[in-house]
Formats: C-alpha cells, sequence, structure tokens
C-alpha cells in the first residue's frame, strides 16, 4: 500500500510514478523500498491515467461488502444524526456588556 500511496503523491505533485519518484518519496519519510515491489508498481501504472484508476476503483469499492450488515446499518444513522447534532450545537450570539457595569 505505501508504494501505491507514493505513486499517487508523485502523480498529484505533478510528476510521473517512476522507480525514482517512489523511491525518494519513501526515503522522505525513512522508508526503505523494496526494489521488486516499486517496479511491480510502476509497471502496472504504466501508461494509465491516475484519476481513472481511481474512479474504477471507486466503483468496483462500491460493489464489495463492508464488516457485516450491523456496521452498514450503523452508517446511515450516524450520518443522520451529525447534522441534527451540529444544529443543536449552533452558537449563541454573545450579549455585549454595557459600560455602566465597569464601575465607572
Amino acid at each position: 500500500m505505501r508504494y501505491v500511496a507514493a505513486a499517487l503523491l508523485a502523480a498529484l505533485g505533478g510528476g510521473e510514478p517512476t522507480a525514482a519518484n517512489i523511491k525518494s518519496i519513501l526515503s522522505s519519510v525513512g522508508i526503505e523500498a523494496d526494489d521488486a515491489k516499486v517496479d511491480q508498481v510502476v509497471a502496472e501504472l504504466a501508461g494509465k491515467n491516475i484519476e481513472e484508476l481511481i474512479a474504477e476503483g471507486t466503483g468496483k469499492m462500491g460493489s464489495m461488502p463492508a464488516a457485516g450488515g450491523a456496521s452498514a446499518a450503523a452508517a446511515p444513522a450516524a450520518g443522520g444524526a451529525a447534522p441534527a447534532a451540529a444544529a443543536a450545537k449552533e452558537p449563541e450570539p454573545e450579549e455585549e456588556e454595557e459600560d455602566d457595569d465597569m464601575g465607572f
């Protein structure tokens, strides 16, 4: 996963996901890159558009089952409760202090 993340960072920065770029990104955070894994990622991404790959993968992830029915059922409930909680926590306007209370 770290090799793919480094390749995506290289592409996001305007560069190409080359072996040199991936190794440079990984070494900047103290990770020694495995040449075989770097070469595999570079070979898989060669000539492909990163944005299209992400869009294709997102579509595939939507069809994958999650951890279980309970987790999937709880997610919409939590998502629906968040806006209500945010609305309940609206800050109250601060009252302006009057100069008469200053004791002058």
